[in-house]
């Protein structure tokens, strides 16, 4: 979509490694960046080839530049008086997780968003990528049938930037809280265990939906999954589904056996996979697109311009951040 511009508060590394090329990608202007340091605000315009205004203040910036929304990727402790900050002063947001740290921060957001009648959008970016979108698709429109069961796992070195169990499931696997609410719905009950020492996070979960739907998810934040590995297996009443490290979705159908005839006795089977091509012309955009950073850049500029309520609003964030401190609550 053209004709979009974005302000931005915030040039850290995730923001200048995956949103600012993000919103590159997907066509909007880069209208004004406020950083702390006005020279790296400068110099992160410099290298996104804008033209704009740098700022080392983010309330004067929301005080001189028109735009259609502000992207706020900060600290999180600081990101929801931020957040404040901006829809007081009128403007559509994106922000990036956690929006608050608890469910009373992101009540007080979404009520606050509402009343002003502004765009707040929440960095859900699973929901937006391709594997999860077309997996949320044969849930919802039943092409199995209907979906019965999960097994999930979420693993990555999350040590760095996550001290305890609170801290990795809303700053590392939050991600994958919200997605399971986007493919299933709203959980009844939650039990689990955890076997966590420190920084080293393992737990295991067992959740139930409303609609019925069960499930099994493991989480994982330690130095032994440098390398970051995700999975969803989905058992629907005709037939499972595999979604595999963002860039592998298997669709098993349950086979139609001709009668008379043992399933082993021919080639019937069949399993569909869907995956990216991959070439030198992929570029690094190829992960972006996957990851669903520029799905959710593009899906914010759309509300920003229809006046739309986005999937992942503030409001729906709320349900979010209740589902991980339900989670907290019932680790043992």
């Amino acid at each position: 979509m053209q004709n979009v511009k974005l302000c931005f508060i915030g040039a850290g590394f995730h923001a200048t490694t995956n949103i600012y090329p993000a919103v590159v990608a997907a066509g909007a202007e880069i209208g004004a960046v406020a950083t702390r340091n006005i020279e790296n605000a400068a110099s992160t315009l410099k290298r996104f080839g804008s033209g704009g205004t740098a700022y080392d203040d983010y309330h004067e910036m929301l005080a001189h530049e028109a735009c259609d929304g502000v992207v706020v990727i900060a600290q999180p402790q600081d990101q929801l008086a931020i957040v404040l900050d901006c829809i007081a002063a009128g403007k559509n947001v994106y922000v990036e997780k956690p929006l608050g740290m608890n469910e009373s921060d992101a009540k007080q957001a979404a009520l606050a968003a509402e009343q002003a009648g502004v765009v707040l959008m929440v960095g859900f970016m699973k929901r937006y990528a391709p594997i999860y979108t077309q997996l949320a698709a044969l849930v919802n429109e039943r092409t199995l049938g209907e979906a019965r069961s999960f097994q999930a796992t979420f693993a990555v070195d999350s040590t760095p930037f996550c001290a305890d169990d609170e801290a990795f499931l809303k700053l590392a696997a939050i991600h994958f809280v919200d997605l399971i609410r986007f493919l299933f719905g709203e959980v009844a009950t939650v039990t689990g265990v955890a076997n966590s020492r420190d920084n080293h996070i393992s737990q295991s979960l067992s959740v139930q939906f409303e609609n019925g739907i069960i499930g099994s998810i493991y989480f994982a934040g330690m130095t032994a999954w440098s390398r970051e590995s995700e999975h969803i297996t989905v058992t629907f009443d005709h037939g499972f589904a595999i979604a595999a490290e963002m860039n592998k979705l298997t669709v098993h159908p349950t086979l139609q056996q001709e009668q008379g005839q043992l399933p082993w006795q021919s080639l019937a089977e069949v399993d569909t996979v869907y995956t990216p091509s991959g070439t030198v012309m992929s570029g690094a955009y190829r992960d972006l697109y996957l990851r669903g950073y520029i799905g959710e850049i593009q899906h914010f500029m759309n509300c920003c311009k229809q006046g739309h309520s986005p999937s992942s609003s503030g409001r729906d964030n709320v349900h979010t951040m209740a589902l991980c401190d339900q989670i907290l609550s019932r680790l043992k």
